[in-house]
């Protein structure tokens, strides 16, 4: 019996985008997500399994993996996607009931389903488990759970790569920096964010999609990237690289484009992005 491709958080955003990918690259893919009829939504559309699951419970975890795993296939990659946003609370009114909320979703549900999968994909000698972390796992920001859960998933997939690699099994993670998701269109529509800023922000001028985000997942997943593991990979249009500009001014732009008209919309090229 072929394996199977599970997505946790499947439901919407990256982890959706990611599921309909690893669907279109030929792969039987399972959703799980604590949102059980939007997770059908999806399955139904793509082919796919759903399960509800609340990734913070033990016992749940091992239920619902056991029941994959036996009513329908072998998992040989987990992509480790859920995890809810959190608001951009000042430290002293970031309650301890929202702080633990965040961290036990993203860190210890995200450890619970790893070990969970990943000690089986060892006895076999073999899978690919990516976790989506996030670029505020790498730079400060006003999100003092989301932000310190995020880098220690970066530093859980490092030991976790470390410690199943003799049985072949690779583990990596991808940080997204601002992505087009529903999460991000409430901030932008609330004035939480700003667009201009967002963009300005990055390298490329530009947010990243959703399909972005699930090709550099796909790729760590795959054998292409059969070398790799124990990688963070960030997909954030340049943000990391751009931020420390803003001492000197900001981004230049470059001195070939200063008296050169902007190209035209029909000319742009442009990669192509997952089809969804």
């Amino acid at each position: 019996m072929s394996g199977c491709a599970v997505v946790t958080g499947g439901a919407s955003g990256i982890g959706a985008a990611t599921a309909v990918a690893l669907r279109s690259a030929g792969h039987k893919v399972v959703i799980i997500d604590r949102r059980l009829a939007a997770a059908c939504e999806i399955a139904n559309r793509i082919s796919a399994e759903a399960f509800e699951l609340d990734i913070g419970a033990e016992a749940d975890v091992r239920a619902v993996i056991e029941t994959v795993e036996s009513c329908v296939a072998p998992i040989d990659i987990l992509v480790n996607c859920a995890g809810p946003l959190q608001n951009t609370d000042r430290p002293e009114d970031l309650t301890m009931r929202v702080w633990d909320r965040i961290v036990d979703i993203h860190l210890r549900g995200t450890y619970l389903v790893s070990v969970e999968v990943g000690r089986r994909m060892a006895l076999r000698r073999g899978g690919s488990i990516v976790t989506v972390a996030s670029v505020m796992g790498m730079r400060s920001g006003p999100l003092h759970a989301y932000g310190p859960a995020k880098a220690a998933l970066i530093n859980l997939n490092e030991g976790l790569a470390a410690e199943w690699g003799p049985a072949n099994v690779r583990v990596n993670t991808v940080s997204p920096g601002f992505v087009t998701t529903p999460g991000l269109e409430r901030g932008l529509e609330e004035h939480v964010m700003n667009r201009q800023r967002l963009e300005k922000s990055a390298a490329l001028g530009r947010t990243v999609t959703p399909a972005e985000v699930a090709s550099a997942i796909c790729f760590l997943a795959s054998s292409a990237a059969s070398g790799i593991t124990g990688c963070n990979l960030p997909v954030d249009a340049g943000y990391l690289v751009a931020g420390s500009w803003e001492a000197y001014g900001g981004l230049r732009v470059p001195r070939e484009m200063e008296d050169r008209p902007a190209i035209p919309p029909c000319e742009q090229r442009t990669l192509p992005e997952t089809r969804q």
